[in-house]
Formats: structure tokens, sequence, C-alpha cells
């Protein structure tokens, strides 16, 4: 048995029956294949930064993705077509569209991760989203047992959410494509963080470079940039989702909770506020387990955590959230094994 803790950034999760790595779409496309046909449960893990996999583990074959690359057409007038590999680092990825004079992506910097798990939740960060970019995704439909190719607009991409994430396991994301502009300049900067460190307007434009480097100093102040030494960083990054809620809602807390509109009349709240003035400060939680030391979204393994530990925090700031500003907070990782 091969024990997936080491796989995942929480570093928690007991042992897979079976375990492959496919370093290759054709392999990658037998294994779950042949899977299927023999009725075995199936655990896709990319980069394993947005999985909690519990203590008993996996009864089935846990494929790790392995495939790498990426390849593209440049054209003066539609800018840059690239397709990269569903194993490849995401943020090594960004680091190459953003040296070779590529932008659209630089604010996804420092995300953990697959490119392939990109398109699953419409990754975003800093005012961006994966879903401003994408021009294709193929994947392998396990229901139809057929190779399958989605274009962007088909892949009904909203908040932290897609097709991909609507019917889980359907599709293996084989690749991802990408349309993005030529030129030094970033797409325009939509956070008002990133805009101060930038020292510029919002809706302004920066050198993408400049981007890329405010966005990684961000992330690492906050505990959300992989690093060994750093048990801060021992998670799956944010672990609640931002909740959309009725503006009756939003219209309900204090003055001072931040508020995003949205075009549907909802409004987008901040969970990070909401769980801070539910009474969990940073640093919330025990030796095993707690929020991190630099940020509350992220709930953080502090060496010696069981996954157990790290559910139990989840549900009761969960609960105090939902007692105290009367929603509930819904996890952004893929629970495996478990309930929360």
């Amino acid at each position: 048995m091969t024990e997936l803790a080491e796989l995942t950034t929480f570093r928690v999760g007991g042992p897979a029956r079976e375990f492959v790595t496919a370093t290759d779409e054709d392999q990658l496309i037998r294994t779950v294949a042949a899977a299927d046909d023999a009725g075995t449960p199936v655990l896709l893990i990319g980069g394993g930064s947005n999985l909690l996999i519990g203590d008993r583990g996996f009864d089935g074959l846990a494929i790790r993705i392995a495939t790498t690359g990426d390849t593209s057409e440049v054209d003066s007038c539609s800018g840059a077509m690239v397709t990269v590999a569903a194993g490849e680092s995401w943020d090594a990825f960004v680091a190459r569209t953003v040296d070779r004079g590529w932008s659209g992506l630089e604010a996804l910097s420092g995300i953990p991760g697959s490119a392939g798990a990109t398109p699953i939740q419409n990754v975003g960060a800093y005012g961006a989203e994966v879903a401003q970019t994408i021009a294709r995704v193929r994947t392998y439909d396990r229901q139809q047992k057929k190779i399958t190719t989605f274009t962007g607009a088909e892949c009904d991409f909203s908040y932290r959410h897609s097709r991909f994430k609507a019917h889980p396991g359907r599709w293996v994301v084989l690749s991802v494509t990408f349309q993005l502009p030529l030129g030094e300049l970033s797409a325009p900067v939509r956070y008002r963080e990133l805009a101060d460190r930038l020292g510029v307007e919002i809706g302004c434009r920066a050198p993408a470079p400049a981007v890329r480097t405010a966005v990684l100093a961000l992330r690492g102040g906050k505990g959300m940039v992989l690093d060994a030494d750093d048990h801060d960083t021992w998670s799956a990054g944010s672990f609640f989702t931002n909740p959309i809620v009725e503006a009756s809602v939003a219209a309900s807390l204090p003055d001072s909770a931040p508020r995003f509109p949205q075009t549907d009349g909802r409004v987008k709240l901040s969970a990070a506020w909401l769980i801070q003035n539910a009474g969990f400060d940073k640093g919330y939680g025990n030796s095993a387990a707690s929020l991190s030391t630099k940020h509350v979204l992220a709930l953080t393994n502090r060496g010696n955590a069981a996954a157990k530990d790290l559910l139990d925090l989840a549900r009761q700031v969960r609960a105090g959230v939902e007692d105290r500003w009367g929603i509930r907070l819904v996890n952004e990782p893929v629970i495996i094994g478990e309930e929360l």
C-alpha cells in the first residue's frame, strides 16, 4: 500500500489499496479505463493541493497524474495558444508564460497544484480566474469512454465552479489550452490589495513580471506559497470559499463586512472576515491543527496532525460562523473518505 499523505500539501491521509503514477496521456487513459471496467474506485491526484484524504485512506486505485510539458502556437493577432499537460506544475507553467512575454496568468502565480486541476474549480486569485483565458479543455469522458474537448464557454465556469466540478469524476482532464495576449504588460489589475502593492489604480496594467513578483510576495506573507519548513503552508490554501448570498443577508451584516456585488444581484462576502469576526483568530487551534498564523482562511497541519484533527477544526469554525452570522461556509478542498 502507498501512503497518500506524502502526495498532498496537507500531509495527512491513509494508504491507497493500489497506486499508479501515469507519466503520459495514453497510460493515464488506459489505467482509468481498466479500473472502470473492473469496477475499481479511482482517486486522481495531481499536485495534491486541494485534497484532504481521510486517515483510513482510499480503498481503490490512486492515480498520480504526472504528465508534463506544453506546446504553443503564437500569432501576432490571436496571441499565444498554449496547451499544457494536466500534470504540469501550475506555478512553473505560469512562470514560463511570463518569461515568454505572454500575459493573463501572472496574477495566478504561486498557486500550488497541477495545471489540470485549474479548470475543475475555476482557480482564481487577486481578481483573476483561469476562466478568463481558457480556450479549450481536453478530457477523457469516463461515462462515454472517449476523448472530449470543451471550449471555454462549454465549461460552464462560475465562481470556483465548472461543469467538471458539477459532475465529479466523470471527466479526466488531459490538457488545458490557454489563449494569452502577447506583451510585457499584465491583464488589468482587478484587486485592490494587488493594485496598492504595485502602485497602480484598479483597472490599470503593470509589467507582468512585476505583477508576478508582487503576487508571490503577497501570497508568501499569508503562508500561501509552499515551503516545507513553514507549517503555515502545510495546508490546502483557503479552506472555505467566499459565500455568495442574497442581498438581504449581506445587508444584515455590520458595515465593516466586505461586500462584493455580483451581476445577478447577490453579494459575495469575505469568508476570512466572517471567520475572524466569529471569534477565530490567526493561530486558533492546538498543537496538531490550527488556523494559519498568517491567514485565518487556511487550516494547517502543525507537523503531527491527522486528517481527523483538521476536520474537527473545520467543523468547529464552520459551526461558529453559522452560529454567529447564520451563514454556512462551504469547503473548497475535496474531502476523501470522510464527511465534513
